[in-house]
């Protein structure tokens, strides 16, 4: 019988399983993202039941071994809100990328920890478009999608002076070579401010979005994702 793992984890998503029970799809600090059957999850008197919300930490513990294991325990560690409005759904937006670009049992302790933040982030209404931008270079660097924003194509430094386009075979390319035509440009200043996680202007804010939008497209094959899709029909209310 293998032993028990206990670990810090979120809750991304739950389905149901058979009759009383869920599989659950955890983000843990320690083995990345985990399944888990949660066994008699449903039911009313579920000690499970109350514990498993989105968006609160928990402490977890599970056996087995394989792509689905047991949930034995878990249990709220509180000091946490909830986000709200806009930000909830932005939330559901973090955890739409991790499940589709985090593989399962990979670990990534600094992701972990910056997921925790741009949550807490969002429920205490900070600048939503900066938290996500800060996760979503997390996320594309942690999984190894991140271009280098520190060079170019060639190599070269980045210059906060000049503009760049980004080609997925190349990396950034400078406008002075080869890198205009129809492509969107980046300026080399809101390059520095994305590898920094701050942003001096709307426009960087602007870019940045544009910029980490095309990598994950790219990365994700052309899946749209069902919450960005909620949130572009939503502005066009």
């Amino acid at each position: 019988m293998s032993a028990r793992t206990e670990e810090s984890a979120f809750l991304l998503h739950c389905t149901p399983y058979r009759e009383t029970s869920l599989v659950v799809d955890l983000f843990t600090r320690g083995h990345g993202r985990v399944a888990a059957v949660a066994k008699g999850a449903k039911r009313p008197r579920s000690a499970l039941r109350a514990v498993l919300l989105q968006f609160q930490p928990l402490s977890i513990s599970f056996s087995g071994r394989g792509e689905l294991r047991t949930l034995t325990g878990a249990e709220w560690e509180g000091g946490l809100l909830a986000p709200r409005g806009d930000a909830l759904l932005c939330a559901f937006y973090l955890n739409e990328l991790l499940l589709r670009l985090l593989p399962r049992e990979d670990a990534h302790p600094a992701l972990y920890d910056g997921y925790a933040r741009a949550i807490a982030s969002l429920a205490e209404g900070e600048p939503i478009d900066e938290t996500l931008r800060r996760f979503e270079w997390l996320l594309l660097r942690e999984t190894g999608y991140a271009p280098d924003l520190g060079h170019d194509a060639r190599n070269l430094p980045i210059d906060a002076a000049r503009s760049y386009a980004w080609q997925p075979s190349a990396g950034f390319v400078a406008a002075d070579a080869g890198g205009e035509g129809s492509a969107r440009l980046f300026s080399g200043a809101m390059l520095h401010e994305l590898a920094a996680g701050r942003f001096e202007s709307a426009s960087s804010r602007t870019q940045a979005k544009y910029l980490t939008r095309a990598i994950l497209a790219h990365h994700l094959d052309g899946v749209v994702l069902n919450t960005r899709q909620i949130l572009i029909d939503l502005q066009k209310l």
